[in-house]
C-alpha cells in the first residue's frame, strides 16, 4: 500500500534516461538505523496508548531530510526458536513529502492500523512486531532495459493509475526484469504490457534495514 502525492515525470528516450548509481556504502550509520527503527516502534505503541508522538524537530538533524520511505511490519511466531514470520502491514511514501523521522512514524502507524489487508495491530501484538524500513532515493525515469533486479524499485503510472514495488520484491519472488515490469503494471491496475505501451516508468534505489540488522551481539 503506497501513498503517492505527486505526478511522476514522463518517460524519456534511451539517451535521456537518468542514471543514478547505487551508493557505495550505507547512507545511515548503525545508530541512525537504530533511531529510525525505534521511532517506528514508538509510533505504534504511542498510538495504542493514545499518546501524541514527538514533533520531528526533536530528532537528530541527519534524519530531518525529506525522504520517501516504506515501513513493513512482520509478526513473529509464538513458538520458541521458530524463525518464521508473517507480513503484518506495509505502507509508504514513494515521494519525499515529509522529514524522514516523521515519515517513518507516520508510515509505521499506517502500516499497523490502516493497511486494509489486515486487522489493526493490538496491544498484545505490538511487542512481537518486527520492523523493516526501506528508505528511498529520489525517483528517476528509466528505460526498461536499464532496470536491474535487486537494485531498482519501480513506479509505473498511466493517467491516474500508479503501482509501486520495492527492490526486494522481485528478488523474493524470483522474477526476471520483464516479470518485474509486468507485476508493477498489475499493481497499478494496468495491463501487464502497459510498460511497453506508453506508461511512465520510474525507478529508485532503497537502503533496506530492519530490527535484526541492528540487534546488539550477545
Amino acid at each position: 500500500m503506497s501513498r503517492l502525492s505527486e505526478k511522476p515525470s514522463e518517460n524519456l528516450t534511451v539517451g535521456e534516461v537518468a542514471r543514478v548509481p547505487a551508493p557505495l556504502s550505507p547512507e545511515f550509520s548503525l545508530e541512525q538505523r537504530r533511531t529510525l527503527l525505534r521511532i517506528a516502534h514508538q509510533a505504534i505503541v504511542s498510538a495504542l496508548e493514545r499518546r501524541p508522538f514527538p514533533e520531528a524537530t526533536s530528532f537528530p538533524p541527519g534524519l530531518l531530510d525529506l525522504r520517501g520511505v516504506f515501513t513493513t511490519l512482520y509478526s513473529r511466531s509464538d513458538l520458541p526458536g521458530d524463525p518464521h514470520r508473517q507480513l503484518r502491514g506495509c505502507v509508504g511514501y514513494a515521494l519525499p513529502i515529509a522529514p524522514l523521522c516523521r515519515a517513518v512514524a507516520e508510515t509505521a502507524r499506517a502500516a499497523a492500523f490502516e493497511d486494509s489487508r489486515f486487522l489493526p495491530v493490538t496491544k498484545e501484538e505490538a511487542p512481537k512486531l518486527e520492523v523493516s524500513l526501506s528508505v528511498l532515493s529520489r525517483l528517476f525515469p528509466i528505460h526498461p532495459e536499464a532496470v536491474e533486479v535487486g537494485r531498482h524499485g519501480l513506479l509505473i503510472s498511466h493517467g491516474t493509475r500508479r503501482g509501486l514495488l520495492l527492490p526486494q520484491v522481485p528478488v523474493e519472488n524470483g522474477w526476471d526484469r520483464e516479470t518485474f515490469l509486468e507485476q508493477t503494471c498489475r499493481k497499478a491496475g494496468l495491463p501487464l504490457d502497459a510498460w511497453r505501451k506508453g506508461a511512465a516508468i520510474e525507478a529508485f534505489t532503497a537502503e533496506v534495514f530492519g530490527d535484526a540488522d541492528v540487534e546488539e551481539p550477545c
